[in-house]
């Protein structure tokens, strides 16, 4: 085993490892790059070589993060952190045992994320100001996003390549730059459909955003700030009084399947969750109603009253 002779390098070598091979975001990559020179300074305020650490310096290191206040839920990304480091090194054959290995991740209580009712969802819809240049654009932004569970940069980035409307579905372009296919209803086919006809065909497309289906009036690529604001207008005029964001909405979606009979393995993939102990957090209702289909009991496939 060799010595680590310039931590800084290793560093940037590791981010590099996050965003090229683990598919990472540069915000997540960054992220666990910071937690990285939390523990590096400890070690080094300790005396401890990074590739000398042990389990038990590792384990004092988590209650430091416990004196300054650290709540368990950032206690435990950290570790994550801290583990995905220590994977790396014995990677590369800076160690031959992993220290992290043994480390114990605090217990997080579950929250149960907010949920907006479908009467609420409704709500907002009625509240978008079709008279407006970019209401029905709203309107198709809004059953998009509770209509397909997505994530906000997953609407964003969304393409008009990705659309297979005869098929009923949509390409999805997750986390870790990771496909999956979503099944889109024919309610937000209908609104994306007017958007296309009486929008987006008038608008005049900046260079780079000629793929991309939701567009802001400059004819570029929507922010994610701008769909952020999108749906708290929408909340605060539909009278809805619940903290939300354009998540509360994908939130709303996987309940609302649950609650109708879809299988938990279905939303799952429809979410692009890795792992179905992610997806169970919408698991609060009884688990015998659960059933195989999706949109056979998805509420906007039903005609509003």
């Amino acid at each position: 085993m060799r010595d680590i002779t310039d931590i800084a390098d290793v560093k940037r070598r590791y981010l590099g490892h996050l965003s090229l091979e683990k598919g990472m975001s540069e915000h997540t990559a960054q992220a666990y790059s910071e937690d990285v020179d939390k523990l590096t300074r400890y070690l080094a305020d300790e005396g401890v070589a990074v590739e000398r650490a042990t389990t038990d310096d590792l384990e004092h290191f988590i209650c430091t993060l416990q004196d300054v206040g650290i709540q368990p839920r950032s206690q435990a990304r950290i570790i994550s952190g801290v583990k995905s480091f220590y994977k790396f090194l014995r990677m590369e054959g800076y160690m031959e045992a992993d220290p992290t290995e043994l480390l114990i991740t605090p217990k997080i209580g579950r929250h149960l994320p907010e949920v907006l009712t479908i009467a609420e969802i409704d709500a907002m819809i009625d509240a978008i100001d079709m008279s407006k240049a970019e209401g029905q654009r709203n309107r198709a932004i809004i059953e998009t996003l509770y209509g397909c569970g997505l994530r906000v940069s997953e609407l964003v980035t969304l393409k008009l390549s990705q659309l297979y409307f005869d098929e009923r579905y949509v390409i999805i372009q997750g986390k870790g730059n990771k496909q999956r296919l979503v099944p889109i209803s024919s309610v937000a086919i209908e609104q994306i459909t007017l958007y296309l006809e009486q929008t987006r065909s008038r608008q005049t497309v900046q260079r780079g955003s000629e793929d991309i289906l939701f567009l802001n009036r400059r004819g570029a690529m929507l922010t994610r700030q701008m769909i952020f604001h999108i749906v708290k207008q929408l909340c605060e005029l539909a009278g809805v009084r619940k903290t939300i964001s354009p998540h509360t909405l994908r939130h709303s979606f996987a309940t609302h399947l649950l609650e109708g009979g879809a299988n938990l393995r279905a939303i799952q993939q429809m979410l692009g969750h890795e792992s179905i102990t992610t997806t169970e957090i919408y698991v609060h209702i009884d688990r015998s109603r659960l059933r195989d289909e999706i949109l056979q009991h998805h509420p906007r496939n039903h005609t509003r009253q």
